[in-house]
């Protein structure tokens, strides 16, 4: 697999305590080093102003570079809200949604697989509105980038510990989003009646519960979820927003999942559907993971099942969906065709 890196990433926040820190993506980069999973890297680039007007408008562009313009070299917030900023943070995000753009070029040249190895995260940041983590939709820009390319269709999956309601907010035009997460937490959206049937997209979320949902029904409801909402929308990509903090022991998530043991059959699912759909092209956005090596170790589970010989990942027991999923599942393979 192509894996998008660059050493830019690590100066966001790396002068302050912060759980969204540099050796996120440092510790991932340096077990895939050791593992020979780094083999196919590719450099990032910067997202044009275009690019990212691609989801967040432009006058959300300029608050940003003002906001980390007048932090001189300190760390502050940016004035949206609750995403703590420093001296780097617009030079660093910016390279984010270039990565995942770039990650996006790879696998549609390649018609493979490729992982955007990028902070800050994504999914939080609405078009006007940075969020948690987030400053940039990356998963979002690079979707919305591949349908103004090419007039295709794009799936954005979402499986972090946490809603992507940023994501959420730029479905529309052929860009899809399905999602599970824990509910209600941060950010409070995602409920049972968030879903949208649209000619050329569509919203599915999923919710869990916030603690304790365990490895077998994780995977259960997405072996069920993604092939229904991919038949549906007939994607020509699919953008993963990977965030691992749905991991037992996350900080800040933990959904009682085994996390590279889930991120292995995730992504052997996910190979399944793009083999089917997609021409093979996929791409994968880091979104959370907050336990470093675990978080290492379930991106690394995330290459090798892309690179394994098996058509088909091991099945999850579908009776391990609990009810409350089953029912949302249910009313979502409802919908007309």
């Amino acid at each position: 697999m192509i894996v998008v890196y660059d050493e830019l990433y690590t100066r966001h926040l790396a002068q302050i305590e912060h759980l969204e820190s540099p050796d996120r993506v440092a510790g991932v980069a340096q077990h895939l080093q050791d593992a020979g999973l780094f083999g196919a890297r590719e450099t990032a680039r910067d997202a044009s102003n275009a690019e990212l007007e691609l989801v967040h408008p432009a006058s959300y562009v300029e608050r940003v570079r003002r906001d980390v313009a007048a932090l001189g070299d300190r760390a502050g917030y940016l004035s949206t809200g609750d995403t703590v900023l420093d001296g780097s943070s617009f030079d660093v995000a910016r390279r984010a949604a270039g990565g995942a753009i770039v990650a996006m070029e790879r696998a549609v040249e390649t018609e493979g697989a490729a992982f955007a190895l990028v902070r800050p995260p994504g999914h939080h940041a609405e078009p006007a509105r940075g969020m948690g983590f987030c400053i940039f939709a990356n998963a979002a820009i690079a979707a919305h980038a591949f349908v103004a390319t090419t007039g295709g269709r794009a799936l954005i999956v979402d499986f972090d510990y946490h809603h992507g309601n940023g994501t959420q907010a730029a479905a529309r035009n052929g860009v899809s989003f399905v999602s599970t997460h824990a509910y209600p937490a941060y950010p409070m959206t995602g409920g049972p009646n968030e879903q949208a049937l649209r000619d050329d997209w569509a919203v599915v979320n999923v919710p869990l519960p916030p603690h304790s949902y365990g490895t077998e029904p994780f995977v259960a409801t997405w072996q069920r979820a993604l092939p229904e909402i991919a038949r549906r929308v007939r994607p020509d990509l699919i953008v993963v927003s990977a965030g691992y903090d749905y991991a037992t022991g996350d900080p800040v998530g933990d959904l009682g999942a085994d996390g590279p043991q889930a991120a292995g059959a995730l992504a052997s699912l996910i190979r399944e559907v793009a083999s089917e759909y997609s021409r093979g092209r996929v791409v994968y956005c880091l979104e959370g993971g907050y336990d470093v090596p675990t978080l290492a170790r379930s991106v690394a589970a995330t290459i090798r099942a892309h690179a394994a010989a098996s058509a088909q990942g091991e099945r999850a027991d579908p009776h391990a969906i609990p009810v409350a999923q089953r029912t949302i599942l249910e009313r979502v393979e409802a919908w007309p065709s």
